[in-house]
Parts: C-alpha cells; structure tokens; sequence
C-alpha cells in the first residue's frame, strides 16, 4: 500500500530505518517535502517526456527495448516518439532509433573498469544485451531477469563480483580482457571494500555467480 501511495504522488518515501541498507523506510505526506504537492501531467505528455529521457540515457536503441523497459503497447509507444525529433539509425543490420539532437559523435573515452551493483540501470535498460554481455548471462542473472553486480571494461560486461562476508570484495572474470583491464579492476574493488567499511551489504536475490564467490 506504501508504494502504491508513493507511486500515486500521496507520500514520499525518506530516509531508512538504522543503516542505509535497511529496507524499512520512514515515509511522510508529500506536501511535506513539497508543499503544493506534485502537479498532474496528461498521460501522454508524461510519455513523451518519459520516451525522451530514455532515449537521452540508452539511445539509440530499437524502439522494441524501449516497449519492453516500457511495459506499453506498440502504440503507446508510437504515440509516444511522435512528437520528438527522432532519426532512425542502423545498429548493426538492426533499425534503432536515437533523438536527432544526439547524432553527433563521441570522442572515445580511455580505458575504464567500473564494478556495478546488481540491478544497475545500465544493464537493465535495454532488452537486447548481446552487445555487452556477451555470452555471460547464465552466470550473471537470476531466474527472474534480475542482474547481478558486474564487471565492465571498455564498455562491456566481463565479469562479476561480490562481497564476501569478511569484506572482501571478490571478483571473477568470464574472459580474457587483459592485464590492464584486471589491474584497473582490482583498484575497483579496493575502493568498493574501504567504501563498503563495516557493512554488509546482503542481496535480495542471489545469482549463480554471485553464490559461487561468497560460498
């Protein structure tokens, strides 16, 4: 009932009871967080702007993912796009879609490694994930399509972690990504454990990997 008042703008969900990996929440009106309360937006303008912000975050994308992410129609989603500029472009033989604002392209990054939590919006965003996960989702998800924490280097996924119970941030790679790619990963979980400190952080759900290194 909590969330569903939180979903329909009556309360606003604050800060956890004890630590913040507490899942028992203090809640309160939402006038008191914001005193006119939050204005009502007509359905389809709040999908548009939804469309935008997605396209912003995971474009360019088949408009496919965007339906599942979504959980709509084809035609709420079609209405949807209609009214941004959008260009379709190809991505790799498929047809995807991506805000005409944001064609132009990106001078590439250096060589990064980031460790990201399970259910991190970045993996979950889109519904074909071929493109970085590679072959790696049996150990990496659980039965439900839940992900797991992650190993990325370069832009892809190449591994997968854990906190064990000492502390101890454990990693294992599913590929050979490389000497640099490991050590830019242990530097990771060297920061992840001091940041963690004395807390435990205990998933809501366990994937295969994610057993096989705190066993």
């Amino acid at each position: 009932m909590l969330v569903v008042l939180g979903c329909a703008g009556r309360i606003v969900r604050g800060r956890p009871n004890g630590s913040w990996t507490s899942s028992q929440y203090k809640w309160a009106p939402v006038e008191k967080w914001l005193p006119d309360g939050i204005a009502p937006m007509p359905a389809d303008d709040a999908r548009t702007a939804l469309v935008e912000r997605w396209l912003r975050a995971f474009g360019p994308a088949p408009a496919a993912d965007l339906k599942w992410w979504t959980g709509w129609t084809a035609a709420q989603v079609k209405k949807a796009l209609a009214p941004l500029d959008t260009t379709e472009v190809d991505l790799d033989g498929a047809a995807g879609i991506v805000l005409t604002d944001d064609l132009e392209p990106v001078e590439a990054p250096e060589p990064w490694a980031a460790l990201l939590p399970a259910l991190d919006p970045t993996p979950m965003g889109w519904q074909e994930r071929g493109w970085f996960l590679g072959e790696h989702r049996p150990a990496l998800f659980d039965r439900n399509g839940n992900i797991g924490p992650t190993i990325w280097w370069d832009g892809r996924v190449v591994g997968g972690w854990a906190q064990r119970p000492d502390g101890e941030i454990a990693l294992r790679f599913l590929e050979d990504a490389g000497a640099e790619a490991r050590a830019a990963a242990e530097r990771e979980a060297g920061r992840i454990a001091a940041w963690y400190g004395d807390v435990r952080a205990i998933p809501r759900f366990r994937t295969p990997l994610e057993r096989e290194l705190t066993a």
